[in-house]
């Protein structure tokens, strides 16, 4: 039988932060600068990786992906709450709304993805550095981070296309900035429960199984620096890791609270804020942890200039 959309909705109306509408304009500039450091500095990551050669390895490769879908990531979202701060009635049609909750979850499942695939390479640098070269070649590195993304929009597509045939025909107020599972949800009129427990449960799969891979990389990786006699190796081995595990650190720890809950519908005020830091914050962050600490890119930054 062929399912149609029988929504009434044609429009959703996102509060975004109500009770920030008095100091709005500080909230927008905020926001702002935060977006545009978040774009320099994953441009900064495109830009030194592109003109120096010497970074043109499996390591930046990925990281240029993931700089990349940063970049894609923080502007679905941020596109919407900007315009929160800006008109009193932030609108949004209801195909755009479907299309934001699909490419905000896809770019999130890919992120988990390539921070998987980034763990292993990490692993083969370190647990066999003198087979790296033979096993990370060009052709494999295209293949996982080609797999990488690929994987995220299929993962995603069928929840999608589920969310996208439910019926609308009430309340159009979303409690949030962007439009969210959870919110979105909670306004349909028909039964959701069978779609949330999918959704929870394909949630708790990406993540518990991409969190396994990466703690077991973890594991050899650290029995292996352990081996190194000296404590200056074990040091330098390590600290190729440490900005990997803390992006992991703050991108799991996020994704957990957000999505891996059974009641999506609940403390939709605290989960605005974890959103935030997950799509605004982490992003802004995340080019200067990977660049701060590292001594390759502040060579490479140096030879450019």
């Amino acid at each position: 039988m062929e399912v149609r959309n029988t929504s009434t909705v044609t429009e959703f109306i996102l509060l975004g932060f109500p009770s920030l509408h008095h100091i709005r304009s500080l909230c927008f500039s905020v926001v702002l600068l935060m977006y545009s450091l978040s774009i320099l500095g994953n441009g900064f990551i495109l830009l030194i990786v592109f003109v120096d050669p010497k970074l043109q390895t499996p390591m930046y490769g990925f990281l240029c992906n993931l700089a990349i879908l940063e970049i894609c990531y923080t502007s679905t979202a941020v596109s919407t709450l900007l315009q929160t701060f800006v008109t009193a009635r932030t609108t949004i049609c209801f195909h755009c709304c479907m299309a934001q909750i699909f490419f905000i979850f896809s770019f999130g499942t890919i992120e988990l993805l390539l921070l998987t695939v980034m763990s292993f390479d990490r692993y083969i640098a370190i647990c066999h550095p003198l087979r790296y070269p033979v096993i990370m070649t060009k052709a494999l590195c295209i293949q996982l981070a080609t797999g990488a993304w690929l994987g995220g929009f299929v993962e995603v597509l069928f929840q999608g296309v589920m969310l996208w045939t439910l019926p609308f025909c009430d309340s159009n107020i979303i409690d949030h900035y962007f439009c969210d599972i959870g919110p979105v949800l909670s306004l349909s009129c028909s039964d959701t429960q069978h779609l949330e427990l999918i959704g929870l449960l394909l949630a708790i799969s990406i993540v518990l199984i991409t969190l396994l891979l990466i703690v077991v990389s973890y594991i050899f990786i650290i029995s292996s620096v352990l081996r190194i006699p000296s404590a200056s190796g074990r040091k330098k081995a390590f600290s190729t890791c440490t900005s990997h595990l803390t992006v992991v650190s703050i991108t799991y720890g996020a994704v957990m609270f957000m999505y891996m809950r059974p009641n999506v519908h609940s403390s939709f005020h605290f989960s605005k804020v974890v959103a935030l830091l997950n799509t605004v914050v982490a992003p802004m962050l995340n080019p200067f942890i990977y660049t701060l600490r590292n001594v390759e890119v502040k060579q490479a930054f140096r030879r450019v200039v």
